[in-house]
């Protein structure tokens, strides 16, 4: 037998094979130290053991004599015999393939919560609440400094299934009274129509949230009618798309409004209507996931103060900081995390977080409380064939009770809130169906008298962060902590702001002012000082 051939090409073959065994084992290495990666290391761990013990085999039966090739058979024969049948045999660089594809495959299906809920030590910024406004804030901080600032946020609710972003109509409007609400939604509008410019990640598919533009519809009577002039032109002036509609307008257009004490109406002609906010929130923790946000599942329970020196606590001329916070995760264990900024995104329980801080439990400022509450808002879908078609606008009538169409089957849903002495039981989400029946249903079928026959199919309710002083967003700093900020208290209109508060976060976090929308108005001193500004569009 030849010395060159096939007795060397064999030893080559093995030798060949176990360079790329230590090849494939120093990239199970590198895997092994990611973090998220780290469950299944084991499985590829298995997997080099197999194709170690196979290239100890096939060595074995290499080295035979070429004098004697009986003696090689006989090698062979016995190494098959002690070695179980493992089946087909696989090429290393798939099997290596099909086990990093299965690790990725998590994203590629939209789930981009991190494998093991892993609690840092710190963070730079602590951002608490997962929804809309959280996931924006942290896009918009790493946006500016991708690599210069570590941004975490902590979540207790990851199915989301109490969170005011998921439990809303998704409703955006440009129809507000105060020039701020005005511009922010008209800036979530734009963010909107170019999503994918901004949250679209490489190997997915780009955001869609599906945004229907049917804008909105407020009906006047002679009483608003005056404001609602006022108010139009001021959304004009702003650039927005309003339409102010006489009686005969409405009729021509939507005959299927009762106009028995309508004055007038204001119609969104462009940027207005609706889209899906889960769709929305996907695409914002997409994107932090690839821009490297930590994600961590946990309930906040405390936070630690440091006093500034030489200053009395609760004096006016006090100034406090924020070191640490304790987080309870699944399994009842606390761990503390230290931070250098916290930033309060916790929606309806807002006010739980601010008063672990200590606002609302001290002398002078620190008595004064972040007038932030969770209320409760039912959501009703009926069914009403004849009902109105395609072109219908979400519509809101003069006594606060709004309607829309939800998908192309004869849908829509509806509802009103309650009147301020008769708020609902926040400790659940149950459904209250006799108020659809005794509140909601009357004035919709009087307004609408397609309505009259229909069909209740389903409800939900879901909880508003009502700022109960002005039904306005609280942002920026507290005046004596130095490093918790607040982002809360939209009453409703978190959804269609949160792109822009987010963004002025970020503005205030690199700029220290607001240099897109001056939102300066919004601070909490109003609170302090007792300076209301009042919104009169509340829906």
């Amino acid at each position: 037998m030849p010395k060159d051939g096939m007795i060397r090409k064999p030893v080559e073959s093995a030798a060949c094979l176990n360079i790329f065994v230590l090849k494939l084992e120093f990239i199970l290495i590198y895997i092994s130290c990611l973090e998220m990666f780290s469950q299944y290391a084991p499985r590829l761990r298995c997997r080099c053991n197999l194709l170690n013990k196979s290239v100890s085999v096939r060595c074995l039966s290499d080295k035979s004599s070429d004098d004697d090739p009986q003696k090689e058979n006989k090698v062979v024969a016995e190494k098959e015999y002690k070695t179980p049948s493992a089946g087909s045999y696989h090429s290393p660089w798939i099997i290596l393939k099909e086990e990093v594809k299965s690790i990725t495959g998590a994203f590629t299906t939209g789930h981009v919560t991190p494998a093991r809920n892993i609690i840092p030590r710190e963070a730079d910024i602590l951002v608490i609440g997962g929804g809309l406004v959280g996931n924006s804030v942290a896009y918009w901080l790493k946006k500016r400094n991708p690599k210069g600032v570590n941004v975490t946020i902590v979540e207790r609710d990851y199915g989301y299934t109490r969170a005011s972003s998921m439990l809303s109509a998704g409703g955006i409007r440009h129809q507000f009274s105060l020039q701020e609400n005005i511009q922010m939604s008209m800036f979530t509008t734009d963010f909107i129509r170019n999503i994918r410019e901004h949250l679209s990640v490489l190997d997915h598919e780009p955001p869609d949230v599906q945004f229907h533009h049917q804008g909105y519809m407020f009906l006047a009577n002679k009483e608003q009618a005056e404001n609602l002039e006022t108010c139009v032109k001021l959304q004009r002036e702003l650039g927005a798309k309003i339409e102010l509609m006489s009686r005969e307008k409405i009729s021509q257009k939507f005959p299927w409004v009762n106009l028995e004490g309508i004055e007038m109406a204001s119609y969104g002609l462009q940027g207005e209507g609706w889209f899906d906010p889960w769709l929305l929130l996907k695409a914002f923790r997409q994107k932090n996931v690839n821009n490297e946000v930590t994600y961590v599942k946990g309930e906040v329970v405390g936070f630690q103060q440091t006093n500034n020196p030489g200053s009395h606590i609760g004096s006016s001329t006090d100034f406090q900081t924020l070191n640490n916070i304790d987080i309870k995760d699944e399994e009842g264990n606390l761990h503390q995390m230290h931070f250098s900024l916290v930033i309060n995104c916790a929606g309806a329980w807002a006010g739980g977080i601010a008063e672990m801080a200590g606002i609302g439990s001290g002398k002078d400022v620190f008595s004064i409380p972040l007038p932030v509450e969770p209320r409760k808002r039912f959501v009703y879908v009926i069914h009403c064939p004849n009902g109105p078609g395609l072109e219908a606008p979400l519509t809101v009538d003069t006594n606060g009770v709004y309607f829309r169409r939800e998908g192309l089957g004869g849908c829509y849903i509806c509802g009103l809130s309650p009147e301020e002495d008769k708020e609902p039981d926040i400790s659940n989400l149950d459904v209250d169906y006799h108020f659809f029946e005794e509140k909601v249903w009357p004035k919709l079928a009087y307004r609408y008298p397609q309505f009259e026959k229909i069909k209740l199919k389903s409800a939900w309710a879901g909880y508003y962060d009502y700022n109960y002083v002005d039904q306005n967003l609280i942002i920026g700093p507290h005046p004596k902590f130095r490093n918790f900020w607040f982002a809360n208290g939209m009453s409703g209109h978190g959804v269609q702001q949160s792109v822009a508060i987010g963004r002025a976060i970020g503005e205030l976090f690199y700029d220290h002012e607001y240099t897109s929308i001056d939102l300066s108005r919004f601070c909490f001193d109003r609170i302090m000082h007792d300076e209301p500004v009042m919104e009169n569009f509340i829906v």
